[in-house]
């Protein structure tokens, strides 16, 4: 079947009722905008004039007390009254038309769960972390986010577990506080939009595994041992270097030996026991010795 191709005419009359599309949303936005006013108007008026009425009864319900580390995002018929939030102190509310966001402002202190994290070096450990937060900007705490303080919680675990994955176990041992000031930035950077402030992040403990710490336990035992080993033989060697220095001494010395020989026998006396062994030299002993020979001889 032979299909038809419109008309001159009819491509006209399809772009002059296109045309206006674009036009006809701007004005329903404006006329829909110009509305909400006009109606917000009306109904800011209307909750005055009850107010008034119910006087002085009423001023149990519009004033309220804020303290000095608190604020208050006041949303009237659902946006952000001011453009700032109130606080602290007095201030006045209309009870039909707003809802009040009260925020806290102190430093907030969470301890994040212990965490299974697996490090660079394939070994599997458990982390636990405190996290230190304050929120700075109480309109983009309350707009931005559901609930900021448990968004950054959860936040904190997941970058705990991203960031002790790419460290190995002696890092993560020994460079803590790289380790805490890396992970504060990221939260920072991510929360920021939040109206939230990571003051600090710490690592609190480290748990290794019981085959892991008796493994680490046999291997510096192994390395304290052969520290004590080499010690020993160094004092051995530095102990016969000085015997020899004296032995070369004394045989300078003809009567070097005999005075060594007596100052023994007085130390050993001077510890009143009932056996002394008399130390012999040895050429007195190889005479006695040859001399014994002979006469049998």
């Amino acid at each position: 079947m032979a299909s038809v191709a419109p008309t001159g005419m009819e491509m006209e009359a399809s772009g002059e009722r296109q045309a206006p599309r674009s036009g006809y949303n701007a004005d329903m936005n404006r006329d829909a905008s110009g509305g909400s006013v006009v109606c917000t108007a009306i109904l800011t008026i209307l909750s005055y004039f009850l107010v008034l009425i119910f006087f002085p009864l009423s001023l149990l319900f519009t004033i309220k007390i804020i303290t000095e580390y608190q604020r208050v995002v006041i949303l009237r018929l659902g946006r952000v009254m001011g453009g700032r939030a109130r606080g602290p102190g007095l201030f006045f509310i209309l009870p039909c038309l707003d809802e009040l966001k009260q925020v806290d402002l102190r430093t907030v202190v969470y301890d994040i769960p212990p965490q299974e994290i697996l490090t660079k070096d394939s070994v599997t450990v458990t982390v636990d972390a405190v996290l230190y937060f304050r929120i700075f900007q109480p309109i983009l705490s309350v707009t931005n986010v559901t609930d900021a303080a448990h968004s950054t919680w959860l936040l904190a675990q997941t970058t705990l577990r991203n960031v002790l994955g790419t460290k190995s176990l002696q890092e993560l041992l020994t460079h803590r506080e790289e380790i805490s000031q890396e992970m504060q930035t990221i939260l920072d950077e991510a929360t920021d939009p939040w109206g939230v402030r990571v003051e600090r992040v710490e690592v609190k403990d480290v748990r290794l595994p019981k085959q892991l710490q008796r493994a680490m336990a046999a291997e510096a035992e192994a390395s304290r041992e052969a520290r004590a080993k080499v010690i020993a033989a160094e004092g051995e060697q530095n102990a016969s270097r000085g015997l020899k220095e004296a032995a070369n001494i004394m045989n300078r010395s003809k009567g070097a030996m005999q005075l060594r020989y007596l100052q023994t026998l007085a130390s050993v006396a001077g510890e009143k026991n009932h056996t002394i062994m008399f130390p012999l030299p040895l050429d007195l002993m190889n005479r006695i010795l040859d001399s014994m020979g002979g006469s049998k001889q």
